[in-house]
């Protein structure tokens, strides 16, 4: 018999020891006199002793291994029963190998107390379990043979057995739940037991995923998170090379949603596409469906006789839609990034740059880029995410299907009063409405002529968001004014400053001073930009969900728009498309909401 030391051969499961059972229960009755089991094995010792105590108190029998045996019998004096006494088998491997055994699991496992009985092993009906601390003893410099030795098999067992079997055994794995438990004991009820099972294997899972972190070959560490003091941060599982400089969290943050934008509108319409990404929104997004006017060539700072190529002339329209914004952006590419793109790039000040790929020259022009410290990532362009996104917010974690929703020429298929939308138009609200998408919301986004002019990002107010999206769309009309495109610079002013100065002269915030040191005649031309606004049209709007009120198209009427797309919902949506009709503009019900948090 397997507990012939503990247990005489002569004694039974109907003896005084091991009574006869009932059938198993929900809420799981002890027969009298049979001895009930608590196993404690824990990395973290904290307060451990007081559950300990608590459960001998109501004549529970504790069982530990290894350094938790030693701290309970040595540190605190407490009665309690070595692994090794029960299984009749020592520690092996160095201690590798301590619970890994069938009287352990099949305590644990057991749906209820009468089938153990032929087995003569007696029921652990709680486990309390904490893990190696990996996350603590091991980092990306760690070595893998040191790494390897701070992994937790017994634990995650002996968790996950007990989370599985929770209709009879409590599991505890946060030490934050011992008081809990003290106060319900000896009989836990189930809803706790539950609660419990839930907390444990999400332990298990996280730590799991912990570990895979550390085995991925693109585990690296991060300078810091969000602020620099933020330390430590990390990387992992990574779909991208890095192939020049060091990733900072947030350029990473800005990578990863100006990827699959770009992405996205290459894909929805079939052409080169480019996104400027500042703190984690877009401040412009372009495809390349023609090449540049002599205008646009200015106005976008491209030098007299440069060739651009279609990758190129999407990111120059990019940057170009708001300049201020797009200072120190970070670069999403849908296509190669061709050396024409690259030498654009080199002369502007950004963070770094993702595309699927680089030509040599390319990739030799970005190392020479801030000191040889210029990020270039290249993303697999064949990697697709779980659709199921999840993340941690104050310590608790959220899951959600990933917005998957299709922006395609069918999304803009209901139109209010049955016009016929342009090919045009359509772009452009593909276009704006993709940017939105990955735009922090509330957000509204103006379009034309396949670029993004102004985007309202990240306001409570609708409102508010289309105030901010239709100035910024004035400023990008402003730089084409013939007086503003007229202006002589100072030799030696740079391309920041000739945006700044232009920003200004655009948004009548510009004083005598700001203008004088960089460029000439003495005093900034005169200008009625709001009757210059008035000539701009052809504009689309997009919003990423209802408008509440119609506010918002009266500030849409001030720069030429002729089409909006928002979806439904709002209880003012007749008034909002009565003031559509009255403004002349199309009005597409979009299919969906596209908040983007």
């Amino acid at each position: 018999m397997i507990f012939r030391h503990l247990y005489h051969s002569k004694h039974t499961f109907s003896s005084p020891i091991f009574p006869k059972m009932t059938s198993p229960t929900i809420e799981p009755v002890t027969p009298t006199g049979i001895t009930r089991y608590a196993l404690i094995s824990v990395s973290d010792k904290t307060h451990v002793e007081k559950i300990a105590s608590a459960l001998l108190k109501h004549g529970i029998t504790l069982l530990s291994t290894g350094g938790t045996f030693r701290y309970l019998t040595t540190t605190h004096n407490l009665p309690c029963t070595s692994v090794s006494n029960l299984t009749n088998h020592p520690e092996i491997l160095s201690g590798r190998v301590k619970t890994l055994h069938p009287v352990i699991a099949g305590g644990i496992l057991a749906k209820s107390y009468q089938d153990l009985q032929p087995l003569e092993i007696p029921p652990i009906d709680f486990v309390i379990c904490n893990l190696y601390q990996f996350s603590k003893k091991v980092t990306p410099k760690t070595l893998i043979e040191d790494a390897v030795e701070e992994i937790d098999i017994g634990g995650v067992t002996l968790l996950r057995a007990a989370a599985k079997n929770f209709h009879r055994v409590t599991v505890v794995s946060d030490i934050k739940d011992y008081d809990r438990i003290i106060q319900e004991l000896p009989n836990v009820p189930i809803e706790t037991r539950k609660d419990l099972a839930t907390r444990a294997f999400l332990h298990t899972k996280e730590y799991d995923t912990m570990i895979s972190d550390y085995l991925h070959t693109s585990y690296s560490e991060l300078r810091y998170g969000t602020n620099p003091h933020q330390k430590p941060a990390t990387l992992s599982r990574a779909p991208f090379q890095v192939l020049n400089g060091s990733a900072g969290y947030i350029n990473l943050l800005d990578a990863l949603n100006a990827w699959p934008l770009v992405k996205e509108l290459g894909k929805a319409t079939g052409l080169p596409a480019a996104a400027s990404f500042k703190h984690v929104s877009p401040s412009g997004v372009a495809v390349c469906q023609r090449y540049l006017t002599d205008a646009e060539r200015q106005v976008y700072m491209v030098p007299k006789g440069e060739d651009l190529s279609d990758m190129a002339t999407a990111y120059v329209k990019a940057r170009g839609c708001d300049r201020m914004s797009s200072y120190g952006d970070f670069i999403a590419l849908s296509q190669t990034c061709d050396a024409s793109t690259a030498r654009f790039i080199s002369r502007e000040v950004s963070d770094g740059v993702i595309a699927p790929g680089y030509e040599t020259e390319a990739l030799e022009i970005f190392k020479k880029k801030k000191n040889g410290r210029y990020l270039v990532l290249q993303m697999d362009p064949n990697f697709e995410p779980p659709r199921i996104e999840e993340r941690e917010v104050y310590g608790v974690r959220l899951t959600q299907r990933r917005n998957d929703a299709t922006v395609n020429k069918a999304y803009f298929s209901e139109v209010h009063n049955g016009a016929e939308l342009s090919e045009d138009t359509i772009l452009d609200l593909t276009v704006a409405t993709i940017a939105l998408k990955f735009t922090q919301s509330n957000s509204v986004c103006f379009a034309k002529g396949g670029m993004t002019i102004g985007i309202g990002a990240g306001q409570q107010s609708r409102l508010h968001c289309t105030r901010l999206a239709a100035g910024k769309a004035k400023a990008w009309w402003g730089r084409f004014h013939p007086e503003v495109m007229a202006i002589e610079y100072k030799e030696g002013t740079n391309r920041a400053q000739k945006s700044t100065l232009q920003d200004q002269l655009v948004t009548c915030t510009l004083s005598p001073s700001d203008w004088s040191p960089v460029a000439s005649p003495s005093t900034p031309p005169t200008i009625d930009f709001n009757a210059y606004n008035a000539t701009l049209t052809d504009v689309v709007l997009s919003s990423d969900a209802f408008f509440p009120f119609p506010d918002s198209l009266d500030v849409a009427a001030t720069i030429g728009t002729t089409t909006v797309a928002a979806p439904m919902g709002s209880v003012m949506d007749a008034q909002v498309l009565k003031k559509a009709e009255e403004k002349g503009m199309n009005f597409v019900k979009a299919p969906c909401r596209l908040f983007h948090h």
